[in-house]
């Protein structure tokens, strides 16, 4: 079984933390990263699309006591379906980081969250989180066919984000994502659930941790869900009776 190191970094003065399918590690948002080609440099196509921020975002597109719901890893057959259901109950929205394999595997799953009105991240080829120690080719070929194996599953709709294993950004990584259209997405506050802790944990982690600011990680691949589907049936009512509302990361 994959071990799931950890990286964490203060971005802001909040609290920033990266998880992984099996594996993470320890980094500071210092680092910012962005991708290419997957063997080569960006294509002309993407070199035209009008260039979006490649700073790492945060911040959520809705005014006012806004979170940002972000799910990393999947899409998964047993456990994406059933977070897409807790969502669906509670009227949330939430942008989706998935791995191009995955989405190429399962496109009706990918389809399903597009038409559910959820945003569609780049989460890369195999979820490396030392991607940052590898050359530019690396990164590329680890991010472009991602983004085009989630699009062409999804059917239409676009990869509006990127989110770097682990948090393992690159300046290079950030500037390829921007120029294709994906807006880099980091997060404010890190669940835990990838360890299993137990669904009390879950809860008590993300409550104690939404002062440090509004975007939030939670999974639905990388193994067992079921404790993340249930703090999600509990977090996602109490979230809303707190007065909070829920947005997208900032484009």
């Amino acid at each position: 079984m994959a071990r799931h190191v950890r990286r964490s970094g203060i971005i802001g003065g909040a609290a920033v933390a990266a998880a992984s399918l099996g594996v993470a590690g320890y980094l500071t948002f210092g680092q910012s990263g962005a991708t290419s080609e997957a063997h080569a440099e960006p294509t002309q196509q993407a070199r035209a699309a009008a260039p979006v921020d490649p700073s790492i975002v945060h911040a959520s597109d809705r005014p006012g006591k806004s979170l940002n719901i972000t799910i990393d890893d999947g899409p998964d057959p047993v456990w994406t379906p059933k977070v897409l259901s807790v969502l669906k109950q509670h009227d949330v929205k939430a942008t989706f980081c998935m791995i191009g394999p995955s989405a190429k595997a399962h496109p009706d799953l990918v389809k399903q969250v597009a038409a559910a009105g959820h945003k569609l991240c780049d989460h890369t080829m195999s979820h490396n989180t030392g991607m940052d120690h590898r050359p530019e080719s690396y990164q590329s070929q680890q991010i472009v066919p991602a983004q085009q194996m989630i699009e062409q599953a999804a059917g239409g709709p676009k990869v509006e984000y990127y989110r770097a294993p682990g948090g393992a950004f690159t300046p290079y990584s950030r500037k390829v994502a921007a120029e294709r259209g994906m807006r880099p997405l980091g997060w404010n506050v890190d669940s835990k659930d990838f360890e299993r802790p137990g669904t009390d944990a879950i809860v008590r982690t993300v409550k104690r941790e939404l002062r440090n600011g509004p975007t939030v990680l939670f999974h639905d691949g990388g193994g067992d869900r079921s404790q993340t589907v249930g703090a999600l049936k509990r977090l996602l009512p109490w979230m809303k009776q707190q007065g909070y509302g829920f947005g997208f990361p900032q484009r």
